[in-house]
């Protein structure tokens, strides 16, 4: 029996976009928000903090958005992956966070 994967990968890809979508606001807000008063060394760095941050789930959300769509049957994520993008989500948040206070 053939498993019809139906619109879950479309629905998957378009979560993994909305993601990053959300995760280049908090990145562009953050450090509109840590240049505002004037550069300063903490905003500074916890601005670059947050870009890099964004670059690396950038690059796993592209990474897996490719993947979603060339496979018939996608495979499931790697742990590392989804730990890796996980702890760019949440230091992201915490940075743009702490940037915004």
């Amino acid at each position: 029996m053939t498993r019809d994967p139906g619109l879950q990968p479309e629905r998957t890809r378009l979560a993994w976009r909305r993601t990053t979508l959300s995760g280049t606001v908090v990145a562009v807000l953050a450090a509109k928000a840590a240049l505002h008063a004037g550069p300063t060394p903490s905003a500074l760095v916890a601005t670059a903090l947050c870009c890099a941050l964004w670059l690396g789930f950038l690059g796993i959300a592209h990474r897996r958005i490719r993947t979603l769509a060339e496979a018939s049957r996608p495979p499931v994520i790697a742990p590392a992956s989804a730990t890796a993008a996980t702890l760019c989500t949440v230091g992201l948040a915490l940075c743009g966070a702490i940037l915004v206070l």
